[in-house]
């Protein structure tokens, strides 16, 4: 047994133990999904959202290509954090609701509900998906474990330890998380420079490369104005109608509260980049010196780069904790994403629309049931597409829709005369855009639309249909006097909630 996999099992016994710990304080469904958090438990368990395996695999893949840019991803995401915290936290908290749809329906009624919850648990359910995959991949590329049994066993544990403690299992566990990743990657930068030469000769290496599209790897930019520009709308609009890192914020004690923690996640999540990116920079020099990943072109090189430089570029215990900060990523992403699906289907379908005279106990037991069937279908859904190559662009996708959705969100706050039929024909026909804008791609190899080199990727067309659907659909479908007084009476209360806050 390699030392790597000793680091690993040890790392994966401690998550669970400290996840079923976690577990004697989770005796309510209040408590199963989140109520009264400390500022700490907030951050951790909302970070999580934000790090996960794109973080770390996926920009190490885009430093190695592109350099420094790669870092633009967790930069994106602090900036639609930060906005979030600035702008939007105290006001939703101050609705008093648990779940981005029972956000909606205080503005759109209880069928926008039902249908935002629809699709923002596909949404979420993807992107764990997709998590699942990386975690699988690595298992399979690092350990010798077929990419079944990975799965499966990843699977386990996070359904295991989330189940126990609910939103008090994934603060609890994301706290030690967050720790290794960032001490594990920090270590691990130190290393690949120190083995590409040291510091003197990585920058020499770095400045004598040129990316895919021909830039330099010191360029902020290289990666693309429209990549960048994508990330930073996506982030912005997307971190407002993310649930898995909204619930944690609905769970503060206050709307001060809930402010102040989207502030410092913002200021925690930013940096992460900088250090995954530099990994991917220094296995570069490593490729063109000839000591990593050779007999590999550089696009097929970029996706091995970082398992290759732990498992062959540093000493075993280095990499094996590198390892281990690689798949705290994941599991930090993946708990708080089946949380967020059963929470979302538990109170906005089962509890607010199926039974609604359900009793604490049942309303827990169906947590708990949707919780560990959300992750079911994270596993099951990985082990048959992991080979597809259109399941990370189907996740861009979704993450565009979540985006989108906030534009509907604001008209709700907004415009007088958004309607609730306005905003669900605007939320199915921009889920519609979103995904067929990505199948085009897909088909045809480029984006539909394009203004010289600039591509009109799916987040600037799920916007903009978003917007223009819900203007066009709310004058079709004129709200009724009776939802037009139970808006303006909600935002009566708004306003003398985050008066008093």
């Amino acid at each position: 047994m390699s030392i790597q996999l000793i680091i690993i099992i040890i790392y994966f016994i401690l998550t669970v133990v400290i996840g079923l710990m976690s577990g004697r304080k989770t005796k309510s469904a209040a408590a199963f999904t989140g109520v009264a958090l400390s500022t700490f438990a907030i951050v951790c368990a909302s970070t999580g959202e934000w790090l996960g395996g794109t973080a770390t695999t996926g920009v190490s893949e885009y430093g190695f290509r592109y350099g420094l840019s790669g870092w633009w991803y967790t930069i994106a995401n602090g900036i639609g954090v930060l906005f979030l915290g600035l702008l939007f936290a105290k006001l939703f908290r101050s609705l008093e609701t648990g779940t981005v749809p029972g956000i909606i329906e205080k503005f759109f009624g209880v069928r926008a509900r039902t249908v935002s919850c629809i699709i923002l648990t596909i949404v979420m359910l993807a992107v764990g998906l997709s998590q699942m995959i990386a975690a699988g991949k690595l298992g399979e590329s690092l350990l010798g474990i077929p990419f079944w049994i990975s799965a499966i066993a990843f699977a386990v544990i996070f359904i295991v330890y989330t189940l126990a403690g609910g939103m008090n299992a994934v603060a609890s566990t994301n706290v030690m998380h967050l720790i290794v990743m960032y001490v594990g990657v920090i270590i691990a930068m130190v290393i690949a420079v120190s083995r590409a030469g040291g510091m003197d000769a990585f920058k020499t290496g770095i400045s004598n490369l040129q990316a895919d599209n021909g830039g330099s790897f010191w360029n902020m930019f290289t990666i693309g104005g429209s990549k960048v520009s994508s990330w930073i709308i996506a982030s912005l609009l997307g971190a407002c109608t993310a649930q898995a890192g909204l619930q944690p914020v609905l769970s503060s004690k206050n709307a001060k509260q809930a402010r102040k923690a989207c502030i410092i996640t913002a200021f925690v999540a930013a940096p992460f980049g900088f250090f995954t990116a530099t990994l991917g920079m220094a296995a570069r020099v490593m490729y063109e010196n000839g000591d990593l990943l050779q007999g590999m072109d550089v696009a097929a090189a970029g996706k091995s780069a970082l398992p290759e430089l732990m498992m062959r570029g540093m000493n075993p215990v280095a990499g094996g904790l590198v390892l281990a900060a690689i798949l705290a990523a994941v599991l930090s992403t993946v708990s708080p994403i089946i949380l967020a699906s059963g929470t979302m289907v538990t109170r906005d379908v089962y509890q607010r629309v199926l039974h609604p005279e359900a009793s604490d106990e049942q309303v827990l037991k169906m947590g708990r049931i949707t919780t560990a069937i959300s992750g079911i279908i994270c596993c099951a859904g990985a082990i048959f597409l992991w080979k597809a190559s259109t399941v990370l662009e189907l996740v861009y996708a979704a993450y565009s829709l979540r985006g989108a959705l906030f534009i509907v969100v604001l008209f709700g706050i907004y415009w007088k005369k958004a309607s609730g039929k306005g905003a669900i024909w605007a939320m199915i026909l921009t889920a519609i855009v979103a995904v067929g804008w990505v199948a085009i791609k897909l088909a045809t190899g480029s984006y539909p639309i394009k203004i010289g080199s600039f591509a009109i990727t799916e987040t600037y067309a799920a916007v903009v249909v978003a917007a223009i659907c819900t203007i066009v659909f709310s004058l079709i479908f004129k709200p009724t006097a009776i939802e037009s007084a139970e808006r303006e009476q909600t935002k009566k209360a708004l306003k003398e909630a985050m008066a008093k806050a």
